[in-house]
């Protein structure tokens, strides 16, 4: 079966050190992301970037690859061809303002402060000119705070984990982690998802590439998922999560060249 199209988280993932497309995980320049890329263009393969990224940052980084659909704010949005979908369910943008500002008036992030307290916070400067989610750093119990969401009659609304950060965090033991609230049970697999349907594809004919257990998740839209090597190496949860799923691979390289990895194998195989 050819190779159709390749799902690529972001940061940690397709880019290296400080969100570099030319820099690996220790800041050394590097072309095998570009030939990653290329390859997948003289293949004929779409590539589609998913982050939870503001949309702008993610349609910039869109254009600067020459690819015309992505995935972002932890896949609230969905864009193919230049045509926006919002994976949001009811929240979506209105008179009473966007989903993230209706968020914020209704208290959430603060009663999520309140229950962490030292261990939870905005994760800026990234965090603001958000409209459909919000987003944090920290070191907490996810599984937790979304029992704390339905407890409050949210069930609508999904806390989540995006993966370690090289960002510090004052206060807490090891790496700090991302955190993402979206509404409407958003989540990058469900785009995912989406975009295998509209595009037509057989999920075995497509494979998802990240670095957290978010990005994970997607596995179950694809044929094969690959994790990068950093992030199983930076996230203990992340490796537990692996276990189980026959079509996870994990990469020898780390970030960019476990994507190149990735990608140039899986060609490889089905030639």
């Amino acid at each position: 079966m050819p190779l159709r199209c390749v799902y690529t988280d972001l940061d940690g993932t397709l880019l290296g050190l400080h969100g570099s497309l030319f820099r690996d995980a220790d800041g050394n320049f590097s072309l095998k992301q570009a030939r990653a890329l290329e390859a997948c263009h003289r293949a004929g393969v779409e590539v589609v970037i998913m982050s939870g990224r503001r949309e702008a940052q993610v349609m910039a980084d869109a254009h600067l690859l020459g690819q015309t659909s992505y995935i972002y704010e932890a896949g609230c949005g969905v864009v193919i061809e230049w045509e926006r979908t919002l994976l949001t369910g009811d929240w979506v943008p209105d008179d009473d303002g966007t989903p993230a500002e209706r968020l914020l008036a209704a208290g959430i992030p603060n009663l999520l402060f309140d229950r962490f307290p030292g261990r939870l916070e905005w994760h800026g400067p990234w965090h603001v000119d958000r409209v459909l989610s919000h987003l944090f750093r920290g070191s907490v119990d996810v599984a937790e705070a979304n029992a704390l969401l339905a407890e409050r009659g949210h069930e609508d609304l999904r806390f989540l984990d995006n993966g370690a950060i090289t960002t510090p965090m004052q206060g807490i033991d090891g790496p700090a982690h991302a955190y993402h609230l979206v509404p409407g049970g958003a989540s990058k697999a469900k785009a995912v998802a989406f975009h295998v349907r509209a595009r037509g594809y057989a999920p075995g004919d497509c494979i998802g590439i990240g670095d957290s257990l978010e990005d994970l998740d997607a596995a179950d839209a694809v044929g094969r998922f690959f994790v990068v090597a950093n992030g199983p190496e930076r996230d203990p949860g992340l490796r537990e999560g692996i276990g189980g799923r026959p079509n996870v691979t994990v990469t020898e390289g780390r970030n960019g060249d476990g994507f190149y990895e990735a990608v140039i194998s899986t060609l490889a195989e089905r030639r």
